[in-house]
């Protein structure tokens, strides 16, 4: 139950998202006496498809992942995952600190046969809809063949979103083949003798804007900086826009008649539509939240599994690495 928002985010989400969805069962993982209260009020049907698990340690949002896997046992990310590995949930969402819930994942679910990495997936709105977005900040520092994992998974993961034959790309500096440091380079080379990967080369900032690919393949550092440069962008121009209607009697007329338009925008654009990052390449599915994400961002998170269990994507990722991967 971590996220800079604490349990009552998270619990509120849930609770909106057990009245969407009739056949979802949840199960809220924390200080039991705390979550008791949160919950209290709700229908005898909500509540038969609301389970807690007691777990009495929390992993704080500025500690390092060594200390969360060997100081807290009992911590509730922990024992979230303990749930997915033995098989009592189907996937584990959490808000919490990004590095502790990586190195658990690792810890307790292990990576699937033949990925080094897990990476952290998202999508991006273009202006052919969206793309997947990976790494997003899970491996800072990547050679050329954990980029090459990351495109395989990424492609894998675009299939299972309903784009029977992805293209793939690179983010880089330049499109031509002379452009981009040296494990990109050989990335790109890696992805150009892939049978059964539509890979179309490299792909510049504004292109992946422009929908020209459909899965963009990145190390963690510039993936983390570009989303979070990105999520940043949309709120400014949502707030220069709302602002400039303001500012005249005019442009409050103009404002009046353009502001179902502008809101439908900027909810399309809005972060916390787009928040859950998927942990690709683990024998579970676990989903990352914004640690900063409210109600409706942490819904997405949790309509993100329920997309990736309706879609069975591990073993779906299982079933493709060993054509796939080198």
């Amino acid at each position: 139950m971590g996220g800079d928002f604490g349990p009552r985010s998270i619990v509120q989400a849930s609770l909106a998202c057990l009245s969407a969805t009739p056949s979802l069962h949840l199960t809220l993982v924390g200080q039991s006496s705390l979550l008791e209260d949160l919950i209290a009020g709700q229908s005898a049907a909500d509540r038969a498809r609301l389970q807690i698990v007691a777990a009495s340690e929390v992993i704080g949002m500025d500690e390092r992942p060594s200390q969360a896997l060997r100081g807290k046992p009992d911590s509730s990310m922990r024992v979230a995952l303990e749930l997915l590995r033995d098989g009592k949930v189907q996937a584990c969402v959490s808000a919490g600190n990004t590095g502790a819930l990586m190195a658990l994942s690792r810890y307790v679910l292990k990576t699937l046969p033949g990925i080094d990495r897990p990476a952290m997936v998202a999508a991006i709105p273009t202006q052919r809809g969206y793309c997947q977005l990976l790494d997003l900040g899970a491996n800072v520092d990547c050679s050329a063949e954990h980029l090459y994992q990351f495109a395989v998974m990424g492609s894998v993961a675009a299939q299972a979103l309903g784009i029977s034959r992805p293209r793939v790309a690179l983010l880089n500096v330049g499109t031509e083949d002379i452009k981009g440091n040296q494990q990109v380079k050989l990335a790109a080379s890696l992805l150009q003798q892939a049978r059964g990967l539509n890979y179309i080369g490299f792909v510049e900032g504004d292109g992946l804007y422009r929908g020209e690919a459909d899965v963009v393949v990145c190390d963690g550092f510039v993936g983390n900086i570009l989303l979070k440069s990105s999520e940043g962008l949309a709120t400014m121009i949502g707030a220069r826009i709302e602002a400039l209607f303001r500012s005249s009697v005019a442009s409050r007329l103009v404002g009046a008649m353009a502001m179902p338009l502008l809101r439908r925008l900027q909810a399309d654009l809005a972060p916390a539509r787009h928040n859950g990052a998927s942990f690709l390449g683990l024998q579970g599915i676990v989903i990352k939240s914004h640690g900063s994400a409210g109600v409706q961002g942490f819904q997405s998170a949790i309509q993100r599994a329920l997309i990736e269990i309706q879609e069975n994507l591990p073993e779906r990722l299982h079933g493709r690495l060993e054509d796939l991967l080198l």
